[in-house]
């Protein structure tokens, strides 16, 4: 097992063999050259800044001892060391950990990253690769350290096939893993190109671009064998985005009787097409 039981509560208040708590100047910490997050969003940072400047560092960061010339390598927590340094910090709590391996210093970043729920998609996809190229781990074995199921590992794994404008859309929050799973039923890289755009200039949820996905996965037409005509796939696409959700109009061939059906997947998306129907 990478971490031993007895090193994942990194805030735990009892000293352990190899590990003990001090304070240390920021001055002497340096980035940890393994750590899987790259984009720290600055109104998070900025908002933990004036938290940890009002009430102090909650909980300290893990470090390690970094060669002989007495400065220490940060192993978790820094987004928190940022914050503190832009709050004007000059010192800092911290859990020193004797010299952990390579293998165990990105092991460690990526269990408290996870736990924290810090990591993007990307990043955490990033982190698992770089565990299966440099370490040779297993996806089953990645799977085990974040705790995780191997389908879902497989799936955040996929992400990195994306092109790199949809990877940044991704760090930066403005799609979710949910959208980029839906890029990704789309072979086509035109396809996938319009969805994304499609995403971003019209708010699309994660389920109407499923929806939209899987109407081009097959070729424009309902999951029924009969083709739908342009003007009703406009107002579907049309009410999907005004509900933000699957929409699908049914029309009979012979009598043109049918029907609307408006889906949702929960009881908030249940309550916000109701409301939304109200006003009309």
């Amino acid at each position: 097992m990478l971490i031993p039981d007895s090193a994942m509560p990194v805030s735990a208040a009892e000293p352990q063999m190899g590990v003990h708590k001090t304070k240390l100047p920021i001055a002497i910490i340096r980035p940890n050259r393994l750590q899987p997050r790259k984009y720290f969003d600055p109104e998070k940072l900025a908002a933990l800044s004036a938290s940890i400047k009002k009430h102090g560092l909650a909980q300290p960061i893990l470090v390690a001892k970094d060669g002989g010339d007495g400065s220490y390598e940060l192993i978790a927590g820094e987004r928190r060391l940022r914050a503190a340094e832009l709050a004007g910090l000059k010192e800092v709590d911290v859990v020193i950990r004797e010299t952990p391996t390579d293998e165990d210093r990105l092991g460690l970043a990526m269990v408290e990253n996870l736990q924290r729920d810090d990591l993007n998609p990307i990043e955490e996809a990033l982190g698992y690769l770089k565990l299966m190229d440099d370490y040779k781990y297993s996806q089953a074995q990645v799977a085990e350290l974040a705790g995780k199921s191997r389908s879902a590992v497989a799936n955040m794994l996929r992400l990195l096939d994306l092109p790199e404008d949809m990877q940044s859309a991704m760090r930066e929050g403005r799609i979710t893993e949910g959208h980029g799973r839906a890029i990704l039923m789309l072979k086509d890289p035109m396809e996938r190109k319009k969805l994304f755009s499609k995403m971003l200039d019209e708010s699309l949820s994660v389920r109407a671009s499923e929806s939209i996905a899987s109407e081009h996965k097959n070729g424009g037409r309902s999951k029924s064998t009969t083709a739908k005509s342009p003007d009703i796939l406009d107002i579907e696409s049309k009410l999907m985005r005004i509900f933000g959700t699957k929409v699908e109009i049914n029309v009979a061939k012979f009598n043109k009787k049918g029907f609307i059906s408006i889906h949702f997947y929960s009881l908030d998306e249940f309550e916000k097409v109701i409301t939304m129907l109200n006003k009309c």
